[in-house]
């Protein structure tokens, strides 16, 4: 449940976001010094509606509309976590959303104390118009449309103009591994995606292309997220 509070907005926003980050690290979900420094730098509350502000750093999903969802902090740690990031990565993110992930996932793939020649990128896709706007805004606002290029179209198909990527994660559950994203991941590559049905009855996967071409296919938590839209998704 989301309380009020009369605490002016900047100071209770910091408290609440420390507060999560060290949850989340005494609890073992954030553990990497690079997705610890991405979920500390990158506000959150920058890519809420107005009127969530104040509960931005609240560990759960929160409304964006068009039906959709900010991920909660926890799963958005989770999968920058299971993905391995590392500075120079190519990364494809399938739902964009309010591009709050992707800005995670670009601090960490093209940090600013790095030489820019350095620097991976994010490509983020997203099938509804007003989001893909949305995001493109977010990302512009917070200062990392340098780091991360917003794309309208079905997400599902993947990009294949840009890949092949290092790493892809999706933010929407699909009812089976888009095949697109297996081809246009390289070798030696992850993909994160939640699979399985509409909201209910997920699991988050881990795809990794070994050098050899060989698919290892692993379950690594249960999950309810957004359907993801498109000719590999739900119709």
């Amino acid at each position: 449940m989301l309380r009020r509070t009369t605490m002016p907005e900047k100071a209770h926003i910091k408290e609440q976001k420390e507060e999560t980050i060290k949850r989340l690290i005494a609890g073992n979900i954030l553990r990497s010094p690079s997705v610890i420094r991405a979920i500390s730098v990158v506000p959150r509350e920058e890519f809420v509606p107005q009127y969530l502000r104040n509960h931005a750093y609240v560990d759960t999903p929160l409304p964006i509309g068009h039906s959709q969802t900010i991920s909660a902090i926890h799963m958005v740690s989770m999968m920058d976590e299971y993905l391995g990031l590392e500075v120079g990565h190519k990364v494809l993110e399938i739902g964009a959303g309010c591009g709050y992930h992707a800005c995670t996932v670009a601090e960490i793939v093209a940090p600013s104390e790095v030489d820019r020649n350095k620097w991976g990128h994010v490509y983020t896709v997203e099938v509804v118009p007003e989001l893909a706007a949305l995001a493109q805004k977010n990302i512009k606002k917070t200062g990392y449309a340098s780091r991360v290029t917003v794309v309208c179209g079905d997400g599902s198909l993947g990009l294949p103009s840009e890949a092949p990527f290092d790493r892809i994660l999706v933010t929407a559950a699909a009812p089976d591994v888009p095949g697109p994203l297996v081809d246009q991941l390289k070798p030696g590559g992850i993909l994160i995606i939640p699979v399985g049905g509409l909201y209910y009855f997920q699991s988050l996967l881990k795809i990794t292309k070994h050098t050899d071409g060989k698919i290892e296919r692993s379950g690594l938590c249960s999950v309810a997220f957004v359907p993801l839209v498109g000719k590999f998704g739900f119709k």
